[in-house]
């Protein structure tokens, strides 16, 4: 499932960095801190979709 705005790509990214523990999940807030039930796998899918195009925020 790919993002649909970059905001959200944004903050996948940051999950998936704590998920692998280069971030302390203390320092994330909001979205990025939700998503960190997501997989693994679905978070690297939000995270590398193509930005181009993207809005920064969704609708």
């Amino acid at each position: 499932m790919p993002a649909k705005s970059a905001a959200q790509q944004k903050a996948a990214g940051a999950a998936l960095s704590a998920k692998r523990g280069d971030t302390p999940k203390s320092k994330l807030k909001g979205a990025s801190k939700s998503m960190l039930s997501m997989s693994e796998k679905q978070l690297e899918e939000f995270a590398h979709t193509e930005r181009k195009g993207k809005p920064e925020h969704a609708n």
